[in-house]
């Protein structure tokens, strides 16, 4: 019991930065019935983005002064590709059987990971993120907080916080609102939707860069295949906390976060599953939560049961 509390913190600076990635999955659901299996990559080209204004930056510059002009890169980058992806990839299968859209985001996918390995400077191997430098933070005898996890435990929940606010509070979250309950009235009622799944599509973009920051800072690299777990592990934490929920995306990412990690630190020590136990097999029991949620509560933790849209 005494590494539970360590447990919990590593947990929980995990679970957010799905939490992030989730928003992304969530937003673009939520409003046009879309799983953006593409999202991982868009999260991987904010990443790039973002060590691209590193490499420009002097090295004289400190991290700390560099950071926000590194979101704002990779938020460039990430939402430049986003809002491009749903112009031409989605918008023309917009009224097509569904299956449609969801091979092409498959396909963006691997198109996305292709672009990045075949142009971007050095990018066939992983290349080094910059990382804080100085001790873990202590914060009791035995539970320490690393240092590149303290920016995705407040970017996550402020970012998550002001999206909130957003979508109950301004004109055009009501309007986005609008579009997700019935996308065909709110045309009707005056209601610009394409310029609303464009804006879904910009918010999960930033939301992404803001993960792929965190992501390099706790990794120490980045590379081109990174999008794929990370969009994988999302996209279970969007649909195990309700899809198209802001808040339950993000809880779905601390639960899964918490479980992964508790995975690794606890199951190699129940006699008999030694070998079920330790990071190999974080993934199989972070799925494995997936199913029994979904087989107690379909609708995740946090969604509501409706009737699926024709």
């Amino acid at each position: 019991m005494h590494e539970l509390p360590q447990t919990l913190v590593s947990g929980l600076a995990l679970g957010t930065l799905y939490g992030l990635i989730a928003i992304g999955y969530t937003m673009v659901y939520g409003i046009v019935q879309l799983i953006n299996f593409a999202h991982g990559e868009i999260v991987m080209i904010g990443g790039f983005g973002a060590l691209t204004v590193r490499l420009w930056l002097p090295d004289t510059v400190p991290l700390t002064a560099a950071l926000p002009l590194m979101l704002l890169g990779g938020a460039v980058a990430s939402v430049a590709v986003a809002t491009a992806a749903e112009r031409f990839a989605y918008r023309p299968l917009r009224d097509a059987p569904r299956l449609a859209p969801l091979i092409t985001a498959i396909g963006l996918s691997i198109a996305l990971q292709q672009l990045v390995w075949a142009f971007y400077p050095d990018a066939k191997k992983s290349r080094s993120f910059p990382q804080f430098h100085g001790d873990a933070f202590e914060l009791t005898g035995n539970v320490h907080l690393q240092r590149d996890d303290v920016f995705v435990l407040v970017a996550a929940p402020l970012c998550m916080l002001a999206l909130g606010l957003f979508v109950a509070r301004s004109r055009t979250g009501r309007a986005m609102q609008a579009t997700a309950q019935d996308p065909d009235t709110a045309r009707l009622m005056g209601i610009d939707t394409d310029r609303i799944i464009v804006l879904a599509f910009a918010i999960g973009g930033a939301f992404a860069a803001v993960a792929a920051v965190a992501q390099g800072l706790r990794a120490g690299q980045i590379n081109f295949e990174m999008g794929f777990i990370l969009g994988l592990k999302a996209f279970t934490a969007a649909v195990l906390g309700g899809i198209g929920n802001i808040y339950g995306a993000m809880l779905g990412g601390v639960v899964l976060g918490i479980a992964e990690t508790a995975s690794t630190t606890y199951i190699q020590h129940i006699p008999g599953m030694q070998q079920l136990g330790g990071g190999g097999w974080k993934d199989v029991w972070a799925f494995v939560l997936l199913i029994v949620v979904l087989l107690v509560r379909p609708q995740g933790l946090l969604g509501e049961r409706v009737a699926d849209r024709a």
